[in-house]
């Protein structure tokens, strides 16, 4: 029900990166979350396709469920090194400096959740050389993770420290 809703955003976002001049700073973490998105309905369906036999109206529309679920999963993957891509132009050619942001926690629940539906996915279709990505991907989605969270706490930190700094000027 919602691949029309992720086929559109997907489409105007690449729209927009290809027709507009887009600045370092408008290009940000939540770009992810589109990934997510699809992700979750590939989730979805690989355990409504490996539930299939416990329901005949699962069953007749089997192949149909496959092809969308697998179409999501690709979709997701296609994204990745496109979002990967623009993060390095973000940093690396337009030189924004890499610091803490919130935002950055829209980039840890895709990885993880991309990594949970490519086994699940594995699993319901029995295509065992996709399990290599969830094998790779756990660490990648934990490193993430303790790269976001470790931001967060130094940023914290900085925040009280100089909060500490200010107060004890102030009296």
């Amino acid at each position: 029900m919602r691949l029309p809703l992720y086929i559109i955003l997907i489409t105007l976002i690449v729209h927009r990166l290809s027709f507009f001049n887009v600045e370092a700073e408008q290009f940000a973490p939540p770009y992810w979350i589109n990934m997510g998105a699809v992700a979750i309905s590939t989730l979805a369906g690989s355990t409504l396709i490996l539930s299939a036999e416990k329901w005949a109206f699962l069953g007749s529309i089997l192949p149909f469920l496959k092809g969308f679920t697998l179409f999501y999963w690709s979709t997701g993957t296609w994204w990745i090194p496109l979002i990967l891509l623009l993060g390095a132009w973000r940093h690396l050619v337009r030189l924004l400096p890499l610091k803490y942001h919130p935002q950055y926690w829209g980039m840890v629940f895709p990885l993880g959740m991309y990594t949970t539906c490519t086994l699940q996915l594995a699993k319901a279709l029995d295509l065992n050389f996709l399990k290599i990505i969830p094998s790779i991907f756990i660490f990648i989605s934990i490193f993430v993770w303790l790269v976001v969270f470790g931001g967060m706490i130094y940023s914290i930190v900085r925040s009280l420290r100089n909060y500490g700094i200010k107060a004890s000027v102030d009296n």
